[in-house]
């Protein structure tokens, strides 16, 4: 499976380039601070694993990378040169794709129209030439099956798949557009146990077809079971910056559920 996602990595990726860095990046809104003085790294073949629970400033983090917002602090750069995107166009040019947790799909169309939305195939450069309608429902199945996702019939409304099923399409589609730099927003959050298995068995595939890796989420279990590096978000600020080496999972999920706060007031209710 990994072997096959490879197929469509960039050749000139290295494990361990630097393809998205933030330095002491901010984000404000009018008076209220969404971010400050954030970190980051996201290198070709590594998944970092940005955690934190609601309004930890996770999507704010998202918009910036993904081009819906720019900021106001700090320098980002892309292939070591200082970027600010105008819109997420901006940011799927430097190779940079998104996963939303709503996923951009329609659950009526077709699998094979959801692969190529907004993306279609035509006769020429025309407004009204016709589509390739067979030749997109060909790349779309072998694209599908060369990751593993075996659909009953690629003419089905997507929207019969499982969540996790219409996960690995959306992963399936930014690969197969090129990109080099993946960023997922909370993908299990929704999911049961087994769908989670499937969509952390895609996000490592990608990993390991040298793409970089953003993994948003809330699970410390799950970030940890694909993450090479992991970041803890609070009030817009990164309490924890760690290496996978650095950090075990107990102290990951003790940080996410509150740390030394955590301890302090169980003494305090114990008291």
């Amino acid at each position: 499976m990994t072997d096959t996602i490879a197929e469509h990595a960039d050749e000139t990726l290295h494990k361990g380039e630097p393809l998205v860095q933030m330095e002491d990046v901010g984000k404000s809104y009018g008076a209220i601070r969404a971010l400050k003085g954030i970190n980051l790294t996201v290198n070709a073949g590594d998944v970092t694993c940005v955690l934190g629970d609601n309004g930890a400033g996770k999507s704010t983090l998202i918009k910036i990378i993904s081009g819906l917002h720019a900021h106001n602090d700090g320098v980002m750069r892309v292939d070591g040169k200082p970027v600010t995107f105008g819109s997420p166009r901006d940011a799927l040019a430097h190779g940079i794709a998104t996963v939303y947790q709503d996923l951009a799909v329609v659950a009526l169309m077709e699998v094979w129209r959801n692969f190529f939305l907004g993306s279609e195939m035509s006769g020429s450069k025309m407004p009204l030439s016709s589509l390739k309608i067979k030749d997109m429902k060909r790349i779309a199945d072998e694209e599908l099956r060369k990751m593993g996702i075996v659909v009953k019939d690629i003419n089905q409304p997507i929207g019969t798949l499982s969540g996790g099923q219409r996960q690995c399409v959306a992963i399936a589609r930014a690969v197969y557009f090129g990109a080099r730099v993946l960023i997922l927003d909370e993908p299990t959050a929704a999911l049961g146990v087994k769908q989670s298995g499937v969509v952390l068995k895609y996000t490592a595939a990608a990993r390991d077809a040298g793409l970089g890796v953003v993994f948003i989420t809330h699970n410390p279990h799950h970030a940890y079971m694909v993450g090479d590096h992991f970041i803890i978000l609070k009030l817009g600020q990164a309490v924890l910056d760690k290496k996978r080496d650095d950090v075990a999972l107990d102290e990951l999920t003790r940080q996410m559920a509150g740390g030394d706060e955590l301890t302090e007031l169980t003494h305090e209710l114990q008291r």
